[in-house]
């Protein structure tokens, strides 16, 4: 089994509502297609000044990750939130195997277009994987309201996450 089939099998294993598990996915791992899909991407909205890597740092490989309507048990939102499930799981395992990835769910829908792909799969979600080329700090937001992420003059990438306390809450129960 390759790698990449290693990690769609960490996908595949994670929850599902109703236990429908109607995603399927497509590994994309040639130089060639590779480099028809990435202009499909967008890269980092709050970059602005930054249109994705630049040639010879951009992904080895993509995951695309295929919704099968009829395999369909319940509302599309529940789905949704199995492709979370199912991402992170391949997301993690890459990451033990020093791999780098990253969702991408800003792409032009004509992204299918470059496959023969049956009406009932729709494209979600798209998962960058290579190796990693820059730092990534993740700190705690300097102020709640604010997790644009940015980079700094030396090209570090510094991810803001909020609190564990601003995340946390105490709800009393009614009476």
């Amino acid at each position: 089994m390759t790698t990449l089939h290693e990690l769609i099998d960490l996908a595949r294993l994670g929850g599902s509502a109703r236990n429908g598990q109607p995603w399927q996915y497509v590994v994309v791992n040639t130089p060639e297609l590779c480099a028809k899909i990435f202009p499909y991407l967008g890269w980092a909205g709050y970059l602005t000044d930054w249109k994705g890597p630049v040639e010879g740092e951009r992904p080895s490989a993509y995951v695309l990750c295929l919704l099968n309507k009829t395999r369909l048990k319940g509302p599309e939102s529940e789905a949704q939130f199995d492709l979370g499930v199912a991402t992170q799981n391949l997301l993690l395992g890459a990451m033990e195997k020093r791999i780098g990835g990253c969702r991408i769910g800003a792409f032009n829908p004509q992204l299918a277009s470059l496959f023969d792909m049956p009406g009932h799969l729709v494209i979600s979600l798209v998962v960058a994987l290579g190796k990693p080329r820059e730092t990534v700090i993740i700190e705690e937001c300097k102020n709640e309201d604010d997790v644009r992420y940015w980079r700094d003059e030396h090209g570090v990438h510094h991810v803001p996450k909020r609190s564990l306390k601003s995340c946390l809450l105490n709800l009393g129960l009614r009476e």
